[in-house]
């Protein structure tokens, strides 16, 4: 989930130092000190220890977190140039947000940029991959609409609602220009295109001024990114497998992200080993029409970790004394139905409690969990009013 930079004996707060003392004449450019510059040689010279090719993927394009340091792309496991500046104040998070930090960058390094690249980036892997007629699997985790909202002049104010909407416009022109690659490949009919996000809407790019003007980003749903809400989690799935999947066919069954890795494996006739894919179930028979659900519960949680567990068309929220939504007839959350449903209550946590002891909530092996599990509600320390989260 990250990358594996070696810093060696250094340690990340001076990284990621903003300030210096020495300044030009222009009052927007900060200069790095020669201990600074010296230390990001140190560290972008070198392999990066993590990332996609620990990971098994043959090779990458892209950048680390885009509105973060290091502010350039990267290609495998080396940055493409090392940074020696740091990034301009008119590149960093205002009106629309932009990067969050000033840290290292390449000279005059251009956030608007990002976006079209990996586009292009994509498009050209599509081509070169049908013409060398090998099959492919390109995962585009695209940096949009997330920060930095970035827009390129051709899609400045064309929503006529909000920067951030304008983004969400120019993404959709990227993804049309990538599907555009594959079928100028001739490569559309034997390519299975998945689309989706992982997340909601956050809440501080524009969400208030949009809903002033009628556009709700997440429609009936409630709650915006890091929440366990729907608002947060329930996201678009969109499916596009000529002769597999039939156009503008609709599916209202369950299914989960994590869904992805054995519904490949599947597709593919590949025997997931037990500690791999735990989470997942294969949505191939819904893919190809089925009506029978291949799951009845799912896992979410919120940023600061309080879950909510699925079951059927009911959903538990592990707060307080619990929250209880029956989501067939309250898609927005808003009648708490807790109180009248004890007894659901106690089984849903029973159902939970379950998968956390099986490390899986697939049919399997038993397996450890990777890290130590928190019950809630949980005392948490940092409250200083006592209450739990």
């Amino acid at each position: 989930l990250g990358m594996g930079w070696d810093f060696g004996a250094n340690a990340r707060p001076d990284f990621l130092k903003v300030s210096c003392p020495k300044k030009n004449n222009d009052e927007a450019t900060i200069i790095p000190s020669a201990e600074q510059l010296a230390l990001w040689k140190d560290v972008f010279s070198k392999p990066i220890k993590g990332g996609p090719l620990t990971a098994g993927f043959d090779r990458y394009f892209g950048t680390d977190v885009p509105n973060w340091p290091p502010f350039c792309f990267i290609e495998n496991d080396r940055t493409i140039g090392v940074p020696a500046a740091f990034l301009r104040r008119d590149q960093l998070k205002g009106e629309p947000h932009m990067a969050s930090v000033q840290g290292p960058a390449l000279k005059d390094w251009n956030l608007f940029e990002i976006l079209p690249t990996l586009g292009r980036k994509a498009s050209a892997y599509i081509e070169e991959q049908a013409k060398a007629k090998q099959p492919f699997l390109l995962y585009l985790p695209l940096t949009a609409p997330h920060e930095p909202i970035a827009i390129i002049d051709r899609w400045k104010g064309k929503s006529g609602l909000h920067p951030y909407a304008d983004y969400v416009m120019e993404t959709d022109d990227v993804i049309g220009s990538v599907l555009d690659a594959i079928e100028k490949s001739g490569v559309a009919d034997n390519t299975l295109v998945l689309f989706t996000s992982d997340n909601g809407k956050w809440q501080g790019s524009g969400a208030a001024e949009l809903e002033k003007k009628g556009h709700y980003s997440s429609g009936p749903l409630r709650g915006y990114k890091g929440e366990v809400l729907e608002g947060g989690h329930r996201m678009p799935f969109i499916v596009r497998w000529p002769g597999h999947v039939a156009a503008k066919f609709s599916c209202d069954k369950l299914v989960h992200q994590a869904d992805v890795m054995a519904t490949l494996a599947d597709i593919l006739g590949v025997t997931l080993p037990p500690e791999a894919g735990v989470d997942s179930f294969s949505i191939l028979p819904l893919l190809k029409g089925s009506d029978k659900p291949v799951r009845t519960h799912a896992v979410s949680c919120a940023g600061s970790g309080v879950p909510g567990f699925r079951s059927g068309e009911w959903k538990l929220i592990y707060r307080g004394d619990g929250q209880l939504y029956n989501l067939a007839q309250d898609i927005g959350e808003t009648n708490n139905l807790a109180g009248k449903e004890p007894e659901r209550v106690k089984t849903m946590k029973a159902q939970f409690e379950e998968i956390i002891v099986n490390g899986r909530s697939t049919p399997g092996s038993k397996q450890a969990n990777d890290v130590e599990v928190w019950r809630y509600p949980r005392e948490m320390k940092a409250k200083k009013n006592g209450k739990k989260d």
